[in-house]
């Protein structure tokens, strides 16, 4: 199992660097470049600066790179896509992964001519942005057991019913919904999924505050209509389209790099500090921590890898994706933990704090990375998909 890259994929890791460091010094830049956002944060388009800077990507020919020619792709290879996802990852800078990757791709694949003529070439300009209307109140981690009611109606469907953990919900322009059109049909069956347009009078966005300062909604859908001609692939196939587009997000959603940064950030520290006059790196007790933390993060990192070489031969890779999702959310936990017990007191200051080390960096971590546990599939839901597809075990 050979987890180098070529030389080319060498060569376009350096331009992306590049591309990036010519951009840091325009307007903005510390809008666009936040590597201090936790969780998912770092990734939304979430401001005007975030929205142009999707357009840029585009202009120099970054957004579907795996995509057909036909669609306005240059059919390179996936790993291309997860590179440059990757290094903005490492930056803090916004990712094209949903829109391009899961969206993009299932539209690609079952959208009619309609869809694809209408959303494609959005998509690949930059000009527009998605939210998952994936899990509801009774719906999480159980997906298929979703109850959004969508009732057919005069050539179109009415819609009714509530989504929650909407990340984008308040920012994106179209919704990615997933609701039942058959509600007799088997809990797998029966489900559609829909395009509606996010300004929809009969749509009401509401935040929901979380621990870590996420941005996250609950929608409610009141007698919200959509025509035909904005159902995604065939009625009632839509939990087939929901899970072929978790498989097509497999090259830009597993990123090792804010776990690198993370740690990088984290020795620093310890190399910055000192504690009774004594040199933070030269305490045992911390060197100790400090080397195993290292060492778990070459452990994620050779995981991650795993999850690439076998997407990389067009399979889904259920269970690799699982273990590195578990073991590398748990650890950003841990290097979050252990910064909290080097600073001690100092380590309760909040990033509102101008006196707290990193800019309160540690302690909004050590809140935000309880999220990255729950968002994507909770960590139980990980667990189970390791001892049912790897184990063998009854669940």
């Amino acid at each position: 199992m050979n987890f180098n890259f070529t030389k080319e994929e060498e060569t376009f890791i350096d331009e992306i660097k590049d591309f990036i460091n010519a951009e840091k010094v325009k307007p903005h830049a510390d809008d666009v470049f936040a590597p201090n956002r936790e969780a998912d944060a770092q990734t939304k388009i979430d401001s005007p600066a975030r929205r142009e800077f999707m357009k840029t990507l585009s202009k120099k020919g970054y957004l579907g790179m795996s995509w057909p020619k036909k669609y306005g792709g240059q059919e390179k290879p996936g790993i291309y896509d997860y590179i440059l996802n990757e290094e903005l990852c490492r930056v803090g800078a916004p990712s094209p992964g949903k829109s391009v990757g899961s969206i993009g791709q299932t539209i690609i694949h079952h959208g009619s001519k309609k869809i694809k003529d209408e959303f494609l070439p959005k998509i690949l300009a930059g000009e527009i942005d998605f939210a998952l209307g994936y899990s509801e109140p009774g719906a999480g981690s159980d997906l298929a057991s979703l109850k959004l009611k969508a009732e057919k109606k005069n050539g179109g469907w009415l819609i009714n019913g509530q989504k929650i953990w909407t990340s984008s919900a308040h920012v994106a322009d179209w919704y990615w919904l997933a609701a039942r059109t058959d509600p007799d049909a088997p809990k797998h069956q029966g489900i559609s999924v829909f395009l509606v347009k996010m300004d929809d009078p009969g749509i009401e966005v509401h935040p929901i505050e979380t621990v870590g300062e996420h941005a996250t909604n609950s929608v409610f859908l009141t007698d919200v209509y959509v025509s035909d001609e904005y159902i995604v692939g065939e009625v009632n196939k839509g939990w087939i389209y929901i899970c072929e587009a978790l498989n097509y997000e497999r090259f830009t959603f597993y990123t090792i790099a804010p776990l690198e940064q993370k740690f990088k950030e984290l020795v620093d520290l310890v190399n910055s500090l000192s504690r009774d006059g004594i040199p933070l790196n030269k305490i045992p007790e911390i060197r100790k921590k400090i080397i195993y933390l290292s060492t778990d993060v070459e452990k994620a990192k050779v995981l991650q890898r795993k999850v690439l070489s076998v997407a990389i031969q067009d399979q889904v890779p259920q269970t690799e994706a699982a273990i590195f999702k578990l073991f590398s959310t748990k650890l950003h936990q841990r290097l979050a933990n252990v910064a909290m017990d080097i600073l001690g007191r100092e380590g309760l200051f909040r990033k509102e704090y101008d006196k707290s080390h990193a800019n309160g960096k540690w302690e909004w971590s050590y809140r935000s990375t309880l999220v990255d546990t729950i968002g994507a599939g909770t960590t139980e839901i990980q667990k189970n998909t390791i001892a049912k597809k790897s184990l063998k075990l009854p669940l």
